[in-house]
């Protein structure tokens, strides 16, 4: 007699075959079949939300900024407000068709490529809605570019608190994920800073929630992958605007560097700092300053403290050690044409004025993708305690050695909140980090086009060290899919899975990314 029970749950969407011997050579997700296509496109109209099929539109958002995932979805979607939002998930769910949401398309894993469904493009959500100059608070639609509020704000004599390096991604996109800079370490991630959300739910539910209102939703959705709901409005803390001083530190040893940043941040010495490196060849440690008070508290405590050397030092001494290895010949030459390309951008003159940048999202977004960006970009990257982080990063060096001739790492600290576990539980943050988190990216310079199959090897041993290690990661599609069961542990996944079910119940947000 057949004893099967009549209702089986659905299989698990998880990487069910995560924990024993995962093929992980696949980014793309199978394609959505199109089921019921036809009739959902006429629902929607119908709801009065323009929907966009031609092969134009479609392609357009055919691959996101790593360019090795590529996918089409069957219509288009511009947001304009909350309602509309809220009529297109409500008739996806009642259709079965899934949804994809996309800011600035900066992923690198495929999170914002849909493979059939709907795309919806949060761009089209731009306004700064009301700033609060007293208050220090501004409230923006979320598929605004960072760059964009800066300017925004600065008419006001304001700032953002912590955005991400990269200024042309979106704010609704940087709260799901985290967003992290160089002021994290005492700020911060770019979530942090949100003090309320609009939300609209999977089920299309128009939602303002924060931490005393709709707290368990507001908890689900900051850090939560667009897996809870569409983020359309945020209230977020900013802060008087100053211009900053840089000062740059230059190693040969990536642990001394490391060790010198944590030094930093455990004693507050600085207002903005990271590592930013050239391979391990050439190490640059940033350390930068909001007032004069501050820096000058600095020099007189920390500076000499710290083990890098200025640049001319540090040229010093990188000369006799290549002198005596010949075969590193192509290397010191590589570092000296990058320093030729590079030090000029950070210095232009219409945004450096006596020592004081006076904007750096426009010099930082600029240098990111005239000097990292491509036509393919990975960026697989792990995120540690504080205490794992230097085997960390020198397992993943060594991983880039060998797989690229040239790379950069880019390491900083995370600030947490005393009461993160609610918001961290499954995202980049670690679940055993205290006080602080640390991140480091892993970004092959790419020098030419390398098959998917060689980017996959690299990003399974970066993800491998990780697994090994108990760390996290920032970025969850694609293959990193895989990984997560072993990464955060059964238990944790379950339960996000079990109320992603209650919250989604046809699955059709964001699916592929993590459920």
């Amino acid at each position: 007699m057949d004893t099967a029970p009549s209702n089986p749950l659905p299989p698990c969407p998880v990487g069910p075959d995560s924990l024993i011997a995962i093929k992980r050579q696949q980014t793309n997700p199978a394609r959505w079949n199109g089921a019921n296509w036809a009739a959902f496109a006429v629902a929607l109209r119908a709801a009065e939300v323009e929907l966009l099929e031609s092969l134009a539109a479609c392609g357009a958002f055919a691959t996101d900024a790593g360019g090795t995932a590529y996918g089409m979805p069957h219509g288009v979607v511009i947001a304009r407000d909350a309602r509309q939002i809220s009529n297109l998930l409500k008739t996806a769910q009642e259709h079965g068709v899934p949804v994809t949401v996309r800011g600035g398309g900066l992923t690198t894993e495929g999170e914002s490529v849909a493979f059939g469904g709907v795309l919806l493009d949060m761009t089209g959500m731009s306004r700064v809605k009301s700033i609060d100059a007293a208050a220090l608070t501004v409230r923006t639609e979320c598929g605004i570019f960072w760059h964009s509020l800066a300017e925004e704000l600065r008419r006001e004599g304001l700032d953002y608190l912590s955005a991400p390096l990269n200024l042309t991604s979106t704010v609704g996109g940087s709260l799901n994920v985290g967003g992290i800079d160089v002021n994290s370490p005492r700020l911060g991630c770019s979530a942090d800073q949100a003090v309320a959300l609009q939300v609209v739910t999977p089920t299309g539910d128009i939602v303002e929630c924060s931490e005393t209102e709709r707290a368990d939703l507001f908890q689900r959705v900051i850090l939560g992958y667009g897996q809870f709901g569409v983020i359309t409005e945020a209230t977020l803390k900013v802060r008087r605007y100053t211009p900053l001083r840089m000062h740059y530190f230059y190693y040969s040893s990536l642990r001394t560097a490391v060790e010198d940043l944590q030094i930093l941040d455990r004693n507050d010495a600085s207002d903005y700092s990271g590592i930013l490196t050239i391979m391990d060849s050439a190490v640059n440690l940033l350390v930068a300053f909001d007032s004069d008070e501050r820096e000058a508290a600095f020099n007189a405590k920390w500076r000499a403290r710290l083990r890098g050397h200025g640049e001319f030092g540090f040229a010093l001494r990188a000369i006799p050690r290549y002198a005596l290895r010949p075969w590193k010949w192509p290397e010191a030459l590589y570092l000296w044409q990058r320093k030729r390309q590079l030090f000029p951008e950070f210095r232009r003159p219409e945004y450096l004025r006596d020592g004081l940048m006076h904007d750096r999202t426009v010099v930082f977004s600029r240098a990111v993708w005239k000097f990292w960006g491509s036509r393919q970009m990975v960026i697989p990257d792990l995120a540690t305690s504080a205490e794992k982080f230097i085997k960390a990063v020198e397992r993943g060096n060594a991983v880039c050695r060998k797989y690229f001739p040239y790379y950069t790492l880019y390491c900083v600290g995370i600030k947490l909140r005393g009461d993160h576990k609610p918001h961290y539980e499954m995202s980049c943050i670690p679940p055993d980090a205290t006080g602080w988190a640390y991140g480091c990216e892993f970004e092959p310079v790419m020098d030419r086009v390398y098959s998917r199959d060689h980017l996959q090897s690299f990003k399974n041993e970066i993800y491998d060290i990780g697994v090994n290690l108990g760390a996290s990661y920032y970025r969850f599609g694609g293959m990193m899919k895989g990984y997560i069961r072993r990464a955060l542990g059964d238990e944790v996944v379950d339960r996000h899975l079990a109320m992603k079910r209650k919250a989604d119940p046809a699955m059709i947000l964001n699916r592929d990314v993590i459920f």
